[in-house]
């Protein structure tokens, strides 16, 4: 009972400083809506991220000459290394037991046209009938490339969602002729949408058959990287290490030499990806902080002015019996009220904030048990640590002195 009479008193007091009040409760909406912004918006983009990278699957991989490199060292010793090419697909194919399926594939980038429509730099992706079911893409209407597509290197492509739009509004593309670079090809297929990432549109892109990539465009210059899905995810790892004896074999690297190729699967290259813009990460939420002890500073400022002001009240209450920890509570209790309402406030502002630049490059969020755990942790943490100076001083006031105080 006594507390919530503290709790009402401190209430009270608020409401008796609606000026000072919301000026205190304004500079933590300030700070708190940098910090929320910051955190959502990063949450958003790693999700996006995370959710594009486990589209591999679990139990796949990938290999290929160079997948990732942290420094110009490393890139310019993998960069020296032979490309891995369809020999080596094979192998694997041929070879790997642990292996349920395998795709070579090849990127490349083209003018797509129709009609008096086109799409200038357009993502060309090849690779065989299997391709499809190894990476999470979903064809929506029409079908993917099949067997005899790659044996007889058919003239035959699966379009993007963003190609049927930009292409083909109003119109059902099945049949029709698209012109890739200087060939024609016929569309058997519409992969379902994937959206965008970073403002970059995602659909603007073209399967077709390996066989027929590599009769139109040629090998790439880096060569082909493979996408292996392994019999279960339980034996993804005897996999990984049966693919890695039969290249090392096959390229003759030395038992006492490091690999000379990549092999990663979506956890590992995930978690190289977190460790590398993990620096960057904390270096934004701690840039955003500073808003947060500012907003600080200023809760401290005004409840020692607070504290000054309402001396003689404090006084009046320790002559009646208040104990010096019921004083400590009430200022404690008016800083805690106070910044935990602005985090509130702040809270919501930054995450719309955060969800309005994230909707800007492609992307969205949605809140999560984390950002509102922090959010909270920090408003309330701010209202204890920078109030607690004030509170101390006001419990510690002696009462007589306290009285005769002007």
């Amino acid at each position: 009972m006594i507390g919530f009479s503290i709790l009402g008193i401190a209430a009270n007091a608020i409401r008796a400083n609606k000026l000072r009040s919301s000026l205190t409760l304004l500079g933590i909406v300030f700070g708190m809506v940098s910090v929320m912004t910051i955190i959502s918006a990063l949450e958003g983009m790693m999700g996006a991220i995370e959710k594009d990278i486990g589209r591999l699957g679990p139990s796949t991989f990938m290999v290929a000459k160079m997948m990732i490199a942290t420094s110009d060292e490393e890139f310019f010793k993998k960069i020296k290394r032979k490309p891995i090419d369809l020999k080596s697909a094979d192998l694997i194919i041929n070879e790997c037991n642990l292996c349920e399926k395998v795709s070579p594939r090849a990127f490349s980038r083209a003018r797509f046209k129709y009609g008096s429509d086109y799409i200038r730099d357009g993502r060309i992706m090849a690779g065989t009938y299997s391709f499809i079911d190894i990476v999470d893409m979903e064809v929506a209407q029409g079908r993917f490339h099949s067997m005899e597509d790659d044996l007889h290197r058919s003239q035959v492509v699966m379009i993007g969602d963003g190609v049927r739009e930009k292409l083909f509004s109003g119109v059902d593309p099945i049949g029709k002729t698209l012109r890739v670079g200087s060939k024609k090809y016929t569309i058997i297929g519409i992969a379902k949408k994937f959206g965008s990432m970073f403002g970059n549109e995602r659909d603007n892109f073209v399967v077709m058959p390996l066989s027929t990539y590599g009769a139109h465009f040629g090998q790439p210059r880096w060569g082909l990287n493979i996408v292996i899905k392994a019999r279960s995810v339980e034996k993804l790892e005897d996999a990984m290490d049966e693919v890695r004896l039969l290249l090392r074999s096959q390229r003759g690297v030395a038992y006492d030499e490091e690999d000379d190729f990549d092999i990663m699967t979506a956890d590992i290259f995930l978690e190289l990806f977190n460790s590398i813009t993990k620096v960057f990460r904390m270096a934004l939420v701690g840039v955003s902080s500073i808003s947060i002890v500012v907003g600080g500073i200023v809760v401290m400022n005004v409840m020692m002015v607070a504290v000054s002001e309402r001396t003689r009240e404090i006084g009046i209450r320790k002559a009646i019996g208040a104990k010096q920890k019921h004083i400590l509570l009430q200022f404690l209790f008016e800083s805690l009220i106070l910044t935990s309402s602005g985090g509130l406030v702040g809270m919501l502002i930054g995450y719309l904030l955060a969800k309005f630049l994230v909707g800007m490059i492609g992307m969205e969020i949605s809140p999560s048990a984390i950002a509102i755990i922090a959010g909270l942790s920090i408003s309330m943490g701010t209202g204890l640590i920078f109030g607690i100076y004030p509170a101390l001083k006001a419990a510690k006031l002696d009462p007589i002195k306290a009285l005769s105080f002007e």
